[in-house]
């Protein structure tokens, strides 16, 4: 048995925290003793269940007392994302654990430590990079961006058995409306298609700053009366369940959370050629990628257009994700890495 620490500095619940609280219930599963530093409580400590505590922090201090407070010291501190790094630095150097925990941390984005703030960054990310022993990336594509040594390990969702009965004629989009994941593709490729004159609608689930500019963009492109916007939603498999397609537009996906879960739900994905979607989508040889917005609109207006291919396609992206992105899959490798890093402290 290990013990083993999650720590992310969050008061949300989006990606990261999802990956977390599904990554930690897996390893409780397997006989490790998993607690969770950061997150918003309700639904990090939903998705955990009973067995795994929970810590709330938002804060970087809050993190730091959150660590010193641990009644016994934790095998492994895996950290996601620079300030957890930062915070369990900080946390080693004020507390004299009599065997130091091996820090362990997760890269989610392509980019490297501390390129969010120009003024600070650099400094930051040294500071946060002095006690990790050991890096774990989402994906190859990751791998490549962050820098330093990684251990490439392919996130897992839980499998599912594939949907029944006839799908709607929507397409779907699930992300942050934030100006990175380029949401706004998505309407231009839904305007192109002209699937919206075939009785197609365009549902986005998620919210975020870009908001606003999707709204303006779809009464712009003349879709508006074809557009639901969704909000942030709890049900996301569901309407995987009964979506017709899931686009995908993030051309710098660290791997692409929703296109796995999408996968895993038989649905067929339409996404940008580059980033981790190569690792997902393009890991089977129907992947649909596109390479530019008028590529995109007419690969969807072919997938629209074939329920037959849309189905044989779905169950080819069904079975890759129970070949190669499972949850017990993700845990196995993730506990590798945690061996190395317990022999490399010692």
């Amino acid at each position: 048995m290990t013990r083993v620490v999650h720590v992310v500095r969050s008061d949300g619940f989006a990606g990261v925290e999802g990956f977390i609280a599904r990554l930690a219930a897996e390893q409780a599963r397997a006989g490790h003793q998993v607690s969770v530093i950061g997150g918003e409580v309700s639904r990090m400590r939903g998705a955990l269940g009973p067995t795994v505590p929970h810590t709330p922090d938002e804060t970087v201090l809050g993190v730091v007392r959150s660590l010193l407070a641990l009644p016994q010291p934790p095998d492994v501190l895996n950290v996601h994302m620079t300030a957890a790094e930062l915070a369990a630095t900080v946390a080693a150097a004020l507390r004299r654990w009599g065997a130091r925990p091996a820090v362990v941390a997760t890269c989610h984005f392509a980019g490297r430590r501390g390129s969010g703030s120009r003024a600070f960054g650099p400094l930051v990310a040294a500071v946060a990079r002095h006690r990790v022993v050991a890096q774990i990336a989402v994906s190859r594509f990751v791998a490549a961006e962050v820098g330093g040594e990684s251990d490439v390990v392919h996130t897992g969702v839980p499998n599912r058995a594939m949907p029944d009965g006839p799908r709607d004629r929507t397409v779907l989009v699930v992300q942050r409306l934030e100006p990175e994941k380029r949401t706004t593709d998505a309407l231009r490729v839904f305007a192109e298609s002209g699937v919206a004159h075939r009785g197609w609608r365009l549902q986005v689930a998620g919210d975020g700053v870009d908001r606003g500019a999707v709204v303006s963009l779809a009464a712009e492109l003349g879709i508006a009366a074809s557009t639901d916007l969704l909000g942030r939603r709890d049900d996301v498999p569901t309407l995987m369940s009964q979506a017709g397609i899931l686009l995908a537009p993030t051309p710098r996906e660290g791997l692409g959370l929703a296109v796995v879960e999408a996968m895993a739900a038989g649905l067929p994905i339409l996404a940008a050629g580059s980033g981790g979607h190569l690792e997902t989508v393009g890991s089977i040889p129907e992947g649909q990628l596109y390479t530019d917005l008028t590529d995109a609109a007419e690969r969807l207006g072919a997938l629209a257009d074939d329920e037959g291919g849309r189905a044989a396609y779905g169950a080819a992206l069904w079975a890759a994700q129970r070949e190669k992105f499972t949850l017990a899959r993700q845990a196995a490798a993730t506990e590798a890495v945690y061996r190395r890093a317990l022999e490399a402290r010692s």
